[in-house]
């Protein structure tokens, strides 16, 4: 049954892809946002039969794509719904950037905690939880060096792509929501983990 819904989905998410390809109006910015879609999803798809993944992440992974593709068709910064939690949260600037790396602390936490766990390779819920956050603030930090990188290789053409909006704190407080993104995966989701781990038989 699982299979049969990370097929569904990876149909979905080939759909969206394909519609925000062709109706992007910056292409470029589109692909270096979407990219990681076009890498995570056919790896999981190729790896499910011999590591599946629990439910809990296979569907975090799904909306973090559609974040990740929505991000690379207005760009961040001009997201429709962040105008509007914008405007209802009295902010000066388009939020909609945050949730993406709100996601990206979310959900590579955990796949790291799920990864560490079924391995065995750290005993101790503290310390697990420790290195998770640790390695989603990894995570994030590579994020910003290749934002970094991008700002280098392309100057102004990589704008939209970083989405600073004027904010000088603008990478400080991406790996911030990361952070928070990470925290959520220990103290609110680990419990609900946990289970379809010990569902799964691993943990």
């Amino acid at each position: 049954m699982t299979s049969t819904f990370l097929k569904s989905g990876a149909f979905i998410l080939l759909l969206i892809l394909i519609y925000t390809g062709f109706s992007t109006t910056d292409r470029l910015t589109w692909l270096m946002e979407v990219t990681p879609v076009i890498i995570i999803v056919p790896l999981l798809l190729a790896t499910h039969s011999r590591f599946p993944l629990t439910p809990l992440l296979y569907f975090l992974i799904f909306l973090h794509a559609i974040i990740l593709m929505v991000g690379g068709l207005y760009t961040y910064a001009k997201v429709p719904m962040g105008f509007e939690v914008q405007e209802w949260l009295g902010l000066s600037r388009n939020p909609y950037d945050k949730l993406g790396h709100f996601f990206q602390g979310l959900v590579p936490a955990l796949a790291a905690r799920e990864i560490l766990i079924r391995g065995g390779y750290v005993h101790g819920r503290k310390m697990v939880a420790f290195l998770v956050c640790c390695i989603a603030l990894a995570i994030s930090a590579v994020y910003e060096l290749i934002e970094w990188a991008a700002a280098l290789a392309l100057g102004q053409g990589a704008d939209e792509f970083l989405g600073t909006q004027g904010d000088i704190w603008d990478t400080q407080s991406d790996m911030f929501c990361a952070l928070l993104g990470a925290l959520t995966t220990v103290l609110i989701l680990q419990y609900w983990h946990t289970k379809q781990l010990l569902k799964l038989r691993i943990a």
